[in-house]
């Protein structure tokens, strides 16, 4: 049996000191800029997947849905450049995007915290529930952030789809993408879908934030930890990290199925989400509503496990801004 080495207190700051739902929150840059390490990496990881998702999302039915079949002609055609088509947007938006919602989870916790602590902030210890409800908060922010990108990543990787069936390219790139977006319909038309993200991203980092601490929580007792004061191996770290992934992407993949169809549909098609909702189901029935999640579910372990190893590293390395 190969022993699992712990990282020492130096080396990774949350995963080898004081579980995180018993000591107060840190620094709010220092939050910020954790999040932004951990959401490079998040997308570095996840995006071929990623792509695979919307394009199976956006086919429409009777079309293959196999996902490492999507994956495989998408490598033969496009090569690796193809797997990373779309990219631009995300990795431009994705620091900003991840380390707003840190540190709006942050601010969720430091809010929980002045709610509930009554004056004893020292021995104030953070409940799973209050630490899902911080979560929830921290999808507010990121919205702002999140709905124009996702948005131009959507209608770029579909494009890219089209063109392999012989149609013509309409956007040059992201900036090219971005500009005849609000030139057809303004700032609202590139906010379409906002709703669906908050929708989707609300509840989704309810499960997320909710999931890492619970997991990485129950992993320390197994490992004989005190959660209070115990060190965190690199697998303990990894684990919750993917199942948050995961958790999340089972309760957020049905609005997400809605957010792609609204982002991607032509000017006028929809009249909102809910639109989307009846006619998908009308013509595609309710299993439509899941299309996409294996490559979700494939994607978020690996995607989100790299996310928080990098966000607990960074905030680590960040220490002295405490």
């Amino acid at each position: 049996m190969v022993e699992d080495k712990k990282i020492p207190n130096e080396l990774v700051g949350t995963p080898a000191t004081a579980d995180t739902t018993t000591t107060k929150p840190d620094s709010a840059l220092k939050s910020f800029l954790s999040g932004g390490v951990g959401g490079i990496c998040v997308v570095l990881v996840g995006h071929p997947l990623d792509l695979i998702k919307v394009r199976m999302q956006t086919m429409g039915p009777g079309a293959e849905l196999s996902v490492f079949g999507t994956l495989r002609t998408t490598f033969m055609r496009e090569g690796i450049r193809g797997l990373y088509r779309g990219v631009s947007a995300p990795i431009t938006a994705v620091s900003p995007l991840f380390a707003t919602s840190f540190w709006g989870y942050d601010m969720g916790k430091r809010f929980m915290r002045n709610m509930d602590s009554k004056g004893h902030e020292e021995s104030f210890e953070f409940t799973i529930p209050q630490l899902c409800v911080a979560g929830g908060l921290s999808a507010i922010p990121t919205t702002v952030l999140m709905a124009p990108s996702e948005r131009i990543k959507c209608l770029l990787q579909v494009q890219a789809n089209a063109i392999e069936k012989g149609g013509t390219a309409k956007y040059s790139g992201m900036i090219d993408c971005g500009k005849q977006i609000y030139k057809e319909g303004g700032m609202r038309s590139l906010f379409r879908g906002s709703a669906a993200t908050l929708l989707r991203d609300g509840p989704g980092s309810v499960a997320w934030f909710g999931t890492y601490e619970v997991v990485k929580r129950e992993m320390m007792k197994a490992q004989g930890m005190d959660p209070k004061t115990g060190q965190l191996s690199p697998l303990a770290v990894l684990s919750a990290g993917g199942f948050a992934g995961m958790a999340c992407w089972c309760v957020a993949i049905p609005p997400d199925v809605l957010k792609s169809r609204l982002q991607t549909a032509p000017e006028g098609k929809y009249s909102g989400m809910m639109d989307v909702y009846r006619t998908l189901v009308k013509e595609e029935g309710h299993a439509a509503l899941f299309s996409g999640i294996r490559p979700a579910l494939i994607r978020a372990f690996p995607a989100n496990a790299a996310c928080f190893m990098g966000m607990e590293v960074a905030r680590d390395l960040l220490g002295f801004m405490d």
